[in-house]
């Protein structure tokens, strides 16, 4: 059976911390936590669980923070957590089975990052992170924010899941480093450039995000999934900025690095169902559950509504237009699978019944 290091680095996360901890607790050999200027209770905290408790002086770069957190381990594999992850049940006893089956040939064990929950409770935001890797390959991280580990050889792809529960965020942090990158003159990488514009888009700064973006898929350098987050991205702002027809270009543009995502082809139909072109709508809304592509393997963000719940609610709708009752039915149906307790779901079906069912 392998061994584990848990590896983290934190500042001032008293109200989340012993959260994320008592989760794993259980299921690593070592916890190592590395504090880069808390001064709320978190040592504190973190000492009910560990004294392997290390000072990092914060010098706004997350990849030298991890790299510091990294080589403090002293067991077979490295696993790292944020603050506020944790490990569901279900989670930790995958966990378990993965710590006493896997062969020490793996290099590296990616697991799925659930990153938000509908309040059904179905995850609406995940991806893949590498998250587990083995001590003696020395892995770096790369980046001074939205850093990444890097890793290569035989990874393996567990069906485990990490599972982010903010209670809160510092929405200006990652800006204002990329802020100070820019003053000290340091050359923005192409990931670099796509995520500086994401901090532009989520702070309002639309066009000047357009701008970036732009800057981003010129360089045709970056990594595919990267460039249809960008081209979805460029739409948001669009939308934002009240220009519709450049904001459906945009997700056009998707179409060009590869086969139409779910998330173009919801995109595209909701388009065409605001003008009340409803067989087009209904052609892509079908088209977005005919080329779902599993986040199984994708290491980036994936919305699976985009291919589950929201077509067949798109396409409840579009059908009832059409008095196709029976068809619209049958899709709300389907849409109940996912969200059985969604307001418009329950609705729909008295609507239906009165109609199908006098």
């Amino acid at each position: 059976m392998i061994s584990i290091s848990l590896c983290m680095i934190v500042k001032n996360e008293e109200e989340v911390i012993g959260r994320c901890l008592e989760s794993v607790k259980d299921l690593v050999d070592e916890i190592n936590i590395v504090d880069t200027g808390s001064t709320d209770k978190t040592k504190e905290i973190v000492s009910e669980f560990t004294d392997r408790i290390f000072d990092f002086e914060w010098i706004q770069n997350f990849a030298a923070a991890r790299n510091f957190s990294f080589q403090q381990a002293t067991k077979d594999y490295i696993l790292w957590l944020d603050a506020d992850d944790v490990f569901l049940e279900q989670d930790q006893e995958k966990l378990k089975q993965l710590k006493e089956t896997l062969s020490p040939e793996v290099d590296a064990v990616s697991m799925i990052y659930n990153l938000g929950f509908d309040e059904d409770g179905n995850v609406s935001a995940l991806l893949r992170r590498n998250r587990l890797a083995k001590r003696s390959k020395n892995f770096q991280w790369v980046g001074e924010v939205h850093e990444f580990l890097a890793v290569h050889g035989n990874i393996f792809q567990s069906d485990i899941a990490v599972s982010h529960l903010p209670l809160s965020h510092d929405v200006n942090r990652n800006i204002e480093i990329y802020r100070k990158m820019l003053d000290a003159g340091k050359e923005f990488t192409p990931r670099d450039m796509y995520y500086y514009a994401n901090e532009l888009a989520d702070h309002g700064e639309y066009l000047e995000a357009i701008k970036k973006y732009e800057e981003f898929l010129e360089t045709k350098q970056g990594w595919i999934e990267d460039n249809i987050r960008a081209c979805f991205r460029i739409g948001d702002c669009y939308l934002e900025l009240n220009e519709k027809d450049k904001a459906i270009n945009a997700a056009l543009r998707t179409f060009s690095y590869d086969l139409p995502r779910p998330e173009a082809c919801c995109r595209i139909g909701f388009y065409y169902m605001e003008q009340n072109q409803n067989n087009e709508a209904i052609y892509w809304y079908k088209h977005a559950l005919l080329h779902s592509k599993s986040v199984e393997s994708s290491l980036s963000l994936q919305n699976p509504a985009f291919s589950t719940w929201l077509p067949h609610l798109q396409l409840c709708v579009l059908y009832d237009r059409l008095k196709d009752y029976k068809t619209a039915f049958m899709h709300n149906e389907m849409a109940g699978k996912y969200i059985p307790n969604s307001e418009k779901v329950l609705y729909n079906k008295k609507y239906f019944e009165k109609i199908l069912f006098k």
